[in-house]
């Protein structure tokens, strides 16, 4: 099994569930028991909130520990909400966010609020005087992610939070796809909030944290006890976050070594696809893009069709967001990128990781070749087309 969805979520570090394992046996306790054991997993799950904040050079008391990405979406953009109304009810964000960021926008709007959905030109990049003009007196928020879970484009954050800061609109990123494989500092690029998740970089699913500034007022999206500083309450998942800290300590350890192995395997076969297969798109911007990503539109080609033959052969592919896989219809982020619904059909997302080789890029690039080929084989279209010349 050649395994190239890395963007849906990642196989965890061994050392990372060998440092989880005691935190389902023998130290089971509560961290918020009032004896020492219980103590002594509260002091570990601080040690990780520590850790954290030093990787993305925030402090301790700005993490706040979720069960994931999507939470965390939520819990930023509801709190912005309730927290600055006062000043307006206005929301800027983009239209190829992930469905935890439209989904709540929708839902906000149905309480009164107002969203811009920002387009992005044809690599998938927020235009930053759309952005700017797009800004009102009565915005509260900009939420733009830091990369797109689909195609992978890398949007300039540095850039929309100093907008953000200057025009004293909150700023919120949802990192998912980002953290554990780029460098992030969110006081340099001027982040109010921050969304991760612990599976898509080598750590167990269900864990998770919001970054949010301690400037920013924080109201609960869990009501209940005392834990994370009564703001999110239920006791804490202490393996998920001792085996979150022990992925972003290995990530941040081999981050370079991973992003480069990363990088060629996707240059690799990215060339030799586009350049011995003829009517193939790549969706997304060729340089500001996550290392392993590739997006791909075969015309010609139904994309759930090469996906299973693809599968048949052993190898293991997307359509793209794995949070989408049942819905009907075309990808709303390719689509925002001009896509027609045929072309966006047509498209198959690889997500490669370190674990991945060359050798395997090789074989992946064979199958393509020769399951495209088959499948245009079977479209009256892609016929017609040749008979034509």
């Amino acid at each position: 099994m050649i395994y190239l969805d890395h963007a849906a979520t990642t196989t965890m570090y061994p050392e990372a569930i060998h440092k989880m394992i005691p935190y389902f046996g023998r130290q089971f306790y509560n961290p918020s028991g009032g004896y020492q054991e219980g103590a002594n997993n509260h002091k570990v799950i601080e040690q990780v909130r520590q850790s954290l904040a030093e990787s993305i050079h925030a402090e301790p008391e700005e993490i706040y520990f979720t069960s994931g990405g999507t939470e965390s979406d939520n819990w930023a953009l509801v709190n912005a909400v309730r927290n600055y109304r006062k000043k307006g009810r206005h929301i800027i964000t983009t239209q190829i966010e992930h469905h935890a960021i439209i989904h709540t926008c929708q839902f906000l709007e149905s309480q009164g609020y107002q969203v811009t959905y920002l387009p992005v030109n044809r690599d998938g990049i927020v235009e930053l005087n759309t952005l700017k003009s797009a800004i009102r007196p009565d915005t509260i928020l900009i939420s733009v992610m830091y990369a797109n879970n689909e195609i992978g484009t890398i949007q300039p954050i540095q850039q929309i939070g100093a907008i953000a800061k200057e025009k004293g609109i909150l700023f919120h990123t949802d990192a998912v796809q980002v953290f554990g494989h780029i460098p992030i500092d969110v006081e340099k690029q001027n982040i109010d909030l921050m969304s991760v998740s612990a599976h898509k970089f080598g750590g167990p699913k269900g864990t998770g944290f919001l970054y949010a500034n301690k400037k920013v007022k924080i109201t609960p999206l869990i009501f209940g006890g005392s834990q994370e500083r009564r703001l999110r309450a239920g006791t804490e998942n202490v393996p998920g976050i001792v085996g979150m800290g022990e992925a972003a300590r290995l990530s941040e350890r081999y981050r370079q070594k991973h992003y480069e192995k990363e990088k060629a395997m996707r240059d690799y076969l990215r060339d030799k696809i586009l350049s011995e297969i003829q009517l193939v798109r790549l969706n997304g911007s060729s340089e500001e893009r996550l290392p392993g990503n590739l997006n791909l539109s075969f015309r010609y080609v139904e994309g759930q069709s090469l996906i299973v033959m693809l599968e048949m052969r052993g190898i293991y592919v997307s359509g793209g967001s794995a949070c989408t896989t049942s819905d009907q219809g075309p990808s709303h982020v390719l689509t925002a990128l001009g896509l027609s619904e045929e072309m966006a059909g047509s498209a198959v997302r690889i997500t490669i990781g370190y674990e991945n080789t060359m050798d395997e890029m090789h074989y992946v690039f064979q199958c393509i070749r020769d399951c495209v080929a088959e499948l245009r084989e079977l479209s009256p279209e892609y016929k017609n087309l040749y008979a034509v010349r």
